[in-house]
């Protein structure tokens, strides 16, 4: 296997405060720089940011947080999670990420994904029904760019580009770590295999088993086309507390608040029932809430299953207070990460 790794993401998911009221989003960026301080502190070893364009997420500019990050912490890696490739210009993002890569004296990673919310594309000016050609073509870009830090490269989405060198170049010459964030579309696991990247399985519904199908594809693929495994990591929600009642409740409003406000907007329903989250809160779902064992026994059964190497845990959902979010990245750290690398390092 794999060395093992342990990552938290948040959107920014603007919170709470003492007062009950709504944080403004200025508030809690500050909120996510002390978030991210203290994972590093705790020895988390990677804390990434999502990109939004909404008003219940206060990140949309993933790489300047990413920059503040990276000027306060000293050995966690900092990325993406993801970056929406479809609706951005591959080398600006190349760019962007090789600077943080620099600032940070090598901690930079970067997430590709073709995104599950479609606001940036009207927002800047992309067209949907290019939803696919223009995530394939700007990968073809970004990956030389990422191995390389040079791109030779026509299509149909931009003038063609000759022996283009980009800069600042990752230094010494290497490459910049870049993952592949998948869904659960085959087509998308075979991508990722063709463009040599790890894969991170999004798992926000249902059991870590259906997803078994994906890995093995993405195994095959790389065998197929004569490359070295991958890692495959899993992304999922996940909220840790002294107890599982005390977890549960904690998180069951927020995420009923943030998939409730989702539902409606794409047709799934208006509310979100405790007896659905109590489901995924349970052996078979997708949620990773309760005490460290709980925790820590659901994270190595998915990992098992799986055949991954990392866990990501989404801390932040909806509006949770920033108090919880930090006694739940202690415990994380702390009591559920050793006891998952005790299991499966054994």
């Amino acid at each position: 296997m794999s060395t093992l790794e342990f990552g938290l993401e948040t959107f920014g998911d603007v919170t709470k405060g003492i007062d009950g009221h709504k944080k403004e989003q200025a508030a809690v960026l500050r909120d996510v720089l002390e978030e991210a301080q203290l994972a590093d502190r705790l020895g988390v070893d990677v804390f990434s940011v999502g990109e939004h364009h909404r008003d219940d997420f206060a990140i949309s500019t993933p790489e300047t947080v990413l920059s503040a990050i990276a000027a306060r912490t000293e050995r966690i890696r900092v990325g993406s999670a993801v970056t929406v490739l479809s609706s951005d210009d591959p080398i600006r993002v190349f760019q962007r990420f090789s600077t943080i890569n620099a600032i940070s004296n090598g901690r930079a990673e970067v997430i590709l994904g073709r995104g599950s919310f479609t606001e940036s594309f009207p927002l800047f000016g992309y067209p949907l029904h290019q939803y696919e050609e223009l995530f394939e073509q700007k990968l073809e870009i970004f990956a030389q760019l990422a191995k390389t830090g040079e791109v030779t490269w026509s299509g149909t989405i931009r003038p063609p580009l000759n022996e283009q060198k980009v800069y600042p170049p990752i230094e010494g010459g290497g490459s910049l770590r870049t993952l592949i964030g998948v869904g659960g579309s085959p087509e998308s696991v075979v991508r990722a295999a063709r463009f040599g990247f790890p894969l991170v399985l999004a798992i926000i519904g249902g059991s870590a088993d259906r997803f078994a199908p994906f890995a093995n594809l993405y195994r095959q693929s790389l065998a197929k086309m004569g490359s070295e495994q991958l890692p495959i990591a899993i992304h999922s929600i996940g909220h840790v507390a002294e107890t599982d009642e005390e977890a549960r409740n904690q998180l069951f409003p927020g995420w009923a608040e943030s998939f409730g406000r989702i539902g409606r907007e794409r047709g799934w329903g208006s509310t979100m029932s405790r007896a659905h989250f109590e489901q995924e809160a349970g052996p078979a779902g997708a949620l990773y809430v309760g005490s460290p064992d709980t925790v820590a026994e659901k994270i190595v059964r998915s990992m098992s299953v799986l055949g991954a190497s990392r866990f990501d845990m989404k801390y932040a959902n909806g509006p949770m207070p920033h108090e919880q979010l930090m006694s739940s990245i202690t415990l994380f750290a702390t009591e559920v990460i050793p006891r998952v690398r005790k299991a499966l390092e054994s």
